[in-house]
């Protein structure tokens, strides 16, 4: 199948020509990293070899669930797929940039490889074609046909060095397989050595069977999926064997952060968990980054306390119900965080990952220099000395020697 290839240099989105509304005086420079696009091409070329066993979110769900899943399907067809409506949505919202993502649905890992390449390359070049339209709002992340490694790693560097992409979005397992198994060494060990930002998002719990109601499956299934996944990219070695890795998770990492300290008491008290790490579980935990979508203020400030305001990104996880209508008001209603903080997690974190130039407006003013201090014993023998010293008329009096030695 031939495809239309968006050279890097249309794509790569260097500059921001103007700030977007977001940017105005006053308001914070804002950067979405968690935010999907629907690629009607990729699914009409995957739809005769789709099973329903082999998409976690259908298979594990209640005939409930799958009716308001479909209904979510039609309202937000236009807003998933339509640039111009994402546009207005952003605008609305007051988000500068978004690094856009495929949906999940559209990781497509069940299927033969050569299908996996051909629909990855469809949706790549959409995604590239969006940013290549409006290199001032868009950044993309890649997917990658992780079921052939060997395909996904020549598709990665497709997606950096012709198409200009800033990262890839990737699952937390492929197809139940995780993603410490040596046979993506070779995806971890280029995406190190490119320097891109890797996405984690779920694409459903690969367990599901006590999550079909209630919509489990996505409510608390998805950030199980991530506190798994995670767990083996750190007691698997992949975090210690490719320490540069920059890697952000969805949903503010899932459940870890509430009871890291369980990975590193296991750590010490147990062999079997030091086979391949010899430093505690947390130190390779916080190297990683987390996007904001946890919904509740104490809970953005607990993942602030643990893991730094520099690790933050803000994401809407656009266009779904599960995401968050108003990113910006959730950061700046947070009592706990400094408005640098808030800066920070807004855009500033996501624009260095993703080299994403930032306005002169939304750049943090450096703080005044402070004058230096007098010395303290200075300025206590010059007080002294003023005291004894005889008065003097006050148009032609000197002041004594010892009190100027006390200004220096």
């Amino acid at each position: 199948m031939a495809h239309r290839h968006v050279s890097a240099a249309k794509s790569r989105p260097s500059t921001l020509r103007a700030p977007a509304k977001g940017a105005r005086a006053g308001r914070l420079f804002a950067v979405d990293i968690h935010c999907h696009i629907l690629t009607p091409e990729a699914e009409a070329l995957v739809k005769p070899h789709f099973r329903p066993e082999t998409d976690p979110l259908f298979k594990f769900a209640s005939p409930e669930t799958r009716e308001v899943n479909r209904l979510q399907a039609q309202s937000i067809c236009d807003r998933i797929t339509s640039v111009e409506t994402r546009l207005k949505v952003m605008d609305k919202a007051g988000i500068d940039v978004q690094a856009v993502s495929t949906a999940p649905s559209q990781y497509y890992y069940w299927t033969d490889p050569e299908i996996g390449r051909e629909s990855a390359r469809l949706i790549n070049d959409r995604i590239a074609a969006a940013v290549a339209a409006h290199p001032d709002r868009f950044v993309g992340l890649g997917t990658l046909p992780l079921q052939a490694p060997d395909l996904a790693v020549a598709e990665l560097e497709r997606c950096v060095k012709q198409l200009g992409m800033r990262g890839v979005e990737i699952a937390t397992n492929v197809q139940g397989i995780d993603l410490s198994d040596a046979r993506f060494r070779r995806f971890w060990a280029k995406a190190e050595e490119l320097g891109i930002l890797v996405f984690m998002h779920p694409g459903g719990f690969s367990d599901g069977q006590r999550l079909a109601q209630h919509y489990l499956i996505n409510v608390i299934g998805n950030p199980l999926e991530s506190t798994i996944a995670v767990s083996h990219l750190i007691f698997g070695g992949v975090l210690d064997a490719y320490p540069k890795l920059k890697i952000c998770v969805a949903h503010g990492g899932g459940y870890l952060a509430a009871y890291s300290g369980r990975m590193d008491h296991a750590h010490a008290a147990r062999s079997d968990c030091r086979l391949h790490i010899k430093r505690p579980p947390t130190r390779y935990l916080k190297k990683l980054y987390f996007d904001t979508i946890v919904f509740t203020h104490h809970q953005l400030e607990y993942l602030k306390d643990l893991y730094g305001a520099d690790h933050l990104l803000l994401g809407t996880d656009y266009p779904y119900d599960m995401g968050v209508d108003d990113p910006l008001g959730f950061i700046q209603g947070a009592p706990g965080l400094r408005s640098e903080e808030k800066a920070a997690i807004a855009g500033l974190n996501a624009a260095r990952l993703l080299r994403i130039r930032v306005p002169a407006k939304a750049k943090p003013k450096a703080a005044p220099a402070k004058k230096p201090m007098a010395k303290k014993s200075a300025v206590k023998k010059s007080a002294k000395s003023a005291r004894r010293a005889p008065a003097a008329k006050p148009q032609t009096a000197r002041k004594p020697a010892s009190a100027k030695r006390g200004r220096k």
